[in-house]
């Protein structure tokens, strides 16, 4: 029994560690990652509309000519705040591949509202091309893949800086405080000032990451309110039933003489 124990606790140890260290990798040991104030955080969280649409702005400017969001369509895009002409005329700007026609050939015409956002590539290999071999990733659940992947993707996004005099960069690379290692093939995207808000916001690099984050998180999770909403509904009624199961006990049981 002893040696059974001692194995048990011997596999559970191991388990541990190999858990332990399988988190540390995905979360980019070694990163330095800078905790944000996000207003859909904790149990009352909620997605700013206005963030959501400047953040989508930078979206367009920036990062969708390498990444795409293969699980949005443009019709989503109603939850930010949108109208359908404005998704319309989102939509139309960009076209999609369709068929076959009665020829039996596909052919290319303007998204409408039902269609998915685009990829900019065609495929990986296209891609990875493209972009020196490094295949950039899909945005539509990247904050959901990521550990911690709001704070995660702020910090990638703001921690572009000079490497130490005694590191050398090889070719192709950039030095990056929050990545694992420090070196990243993707150049910094953000510069200040590079994306204007017709509402004026601050354009800083903080203030652009923090926006297109919050827009990336709602693509990860566009139901995270109605969701947030529903769990405390369901809380409010469990424990209002609670205290009516408690009320209907004491009086059903209240003639009851003590043996």
């Amino acid at each position: 029994m002893r040696k059974l124990n001692t194995l048990s606790l011997g596999l559970s140890l191991w388990l541990g560690m190999i858990m332990a260290t399988g988190s540390a990798l995905a979360a980019g040991a070694g990163g330095k990652i800078t905790e944000h104030d996000w207003s859909f955080s904790g149990p009352f969280g909620y997605f700013d509309q206005a963030s959501l649409q400047r953040g989508f702005q930078v979206y367009r400017e920036v990062c969708s000519g390498c990444h795409g969001l293969e699980f949005i369509s443009f019709r989503n895009f109603a939850e930010l705040g949108y109208n359908e002409d404005e998704i319309k005329a989102i939509a139309a700007e960009y076209e999609v591949v369709d068929g076959p026609n009665d020829e039996g050939e596909m052919f290319e015409r303007a998204a409408i509202p039902a269609d998915r956002y685009p990829s900019p590539f065609p495929n990986e290999n296209a891609a990875r091309a493209a972009n020196g071999g490094a295949y950039p990733p899909d945005l539509s659940l990247i904050v959901k893949a990521r550990p911690n992947g709001a704070n995660y993707i702020y910090s990638l996004l703001t921690s572009y800086t000079d490497a130490p005099s005694e590191m050398d960069v090889p070719e192709g690379m950039h030095y990056n405080e929050a990545y694992a290692g420090q070196m990243i093939a993707m150049a910094a995207p953000l510069y200040g000032e590079d994306v204007d808000y017709a509402d004026g916001s601050d354009t800083s690099i903080e203030a652009h990451a923090a926006d297109v984050v919050s827009f990336l998180a709602w693509a990860s999770e566009p139901e995270m309110e109605k969701r947030k909403r529903t769990g405390l509904a369901v809380l409010i009624f469990l424990s209002v039933m609670c205290v009516v199961s408690y009320k209907a006990k004491q009086y059903i049981w209240s003639d009851v003489k003590k043996a």
